[in-house]
C-alpha cells in the first residue's frame, strides 16, 4: 500500500525536528519585528520629510525669525528635525548676543555648535533600529541555513535504520529543512531592501539639515554686522 506524504508547508513545519522548529520560530519572530520596524520607520521618515518641507517653506518665505522661533517653542511636540535645529541655534544666538563682550564670530560659532548638537540627536533618532534591519538581513539566511543543515543531517541519519534507502525516506526531512532556508530568506530580503532604502532617505535628509545649518549661520552672521 502506498502512503501519501503531506508536503504542505504547515505539515512540514509541524513534523520538523525540535531544533529546526526552534530555528523557524526564531526566524518568524525576527521577521515579525523586522516588518514592524519597516512600517514604523516608513511613517517616521515620511513625517520627517513633510515637516522639513513645511518649515523650509515658512523659513524661506521671508518671515520674521522671532515669530518662527516663538512658533517652534510653542509647538515642540509637533515640530520636525529642521525646526528643532533652528530653535536651538536661534536660542543660543539670542542668548550670546545679549552678552556685549562677545565678538560676532564667537556668537555665530556658539549658535552653530548648538545646532550641531541638536542635529546629532535628530540623526540618532532617525537612524534608530536601522542596525536591527541590517543585522536581520545579514544573519537570517545563515540561521535558516543552520536549520537546513540540521534537518538534512537528521534525514540522512535516518537512513541508517532502513535496509533499502530510497528518495521517499529522505524527501520529508529535506523538504522540512529547506523550509527553514525559505523562512530565513523571507526575513532577510525585505530587511535588506528596507535598510538600503531608508539609509538613502536618511542621508538625503541629513544633507538638507546640514545645508540649512550653514545657510542659517550665514544669516545670523549678517545680522551681527
Amino acid at each position: 500500500m502506498n502512503v501519501v506524504q503531506d508536503f504542505s508547508i504547515l505539515a512540514l513545519v509541524a513534523n520538523a525536528s525540535v531544533p529546526v522548529k526552534g530555528v523557524m520560530a526564531l526566524l518568524a519572530v525576527v521577521s515579525f519585528m523586522s516588518w514592524y520596524w519597516i512600517f514604523r520607520k516608513w511613517f517616521t521618515l515620511r513625517d520627517a520629510r513633510a515637516k522639513t518641507d513645511r518649515f523650509e517653506r515658512d523659513f524661506w518665505s521671508g518671515g520674521d525669525l522671532n515669530a518662527l522661533y516663538q512658533g517652534a517653542v510653542a509647538d515642540r511636540h509637533g515640530s520636525g528635525s529642521l525646526e528643532r535645529i533652528f530653535e536651538a541655534g536661534f536660542r543660543e544666538f539670542t542668548k550670546l548676543r545679549g552678552q556685549r563682550s562677545l565678538d560676532a564670530p564667537v556668537i555665530v560659532d556658539g549658535a552653530r555648535r548648538a545646532m550641531r548638537a541638536t542635529y546629532q540627536r535628530e540623526m540618532d533618532t532617525l537612524e534608530s533600529h536601522l542596525a536591527f534591519l541590517a543585522s536581520t538581513g545579514s544573519v537570517s539566511p545563515y540561521v535558516g541555513l543552520f536549520g537546513t543543515v540540521w534537518g538534512i543531517m537528521n534525514a540522512f541519519r535516518g537512513l541508517a535504520n532502513v535496509q533499502q534507502a530510497t528518495l521517499a525516506h529522505v524527501a520529508p526531512g529535506i523538504a522540512e529543512a529547506l523550509v527553514a532556508t525559505a523562512i530565513g530568506l523571507f526575513a532577510a530580503i525585505p530587511a535588506v531592501v528596507a535598510y538600503n532604502r531608508y539609509a538613502h532617505d536618511i542621508d538625503r535628509i541629513a544633507i538638507r539639515l546640514e545645508s540649512f545649518m550653514e545657510e542659517f549661520s550665514n544669516i545670523l552672521q549678517r545680522q551681527l554686522k
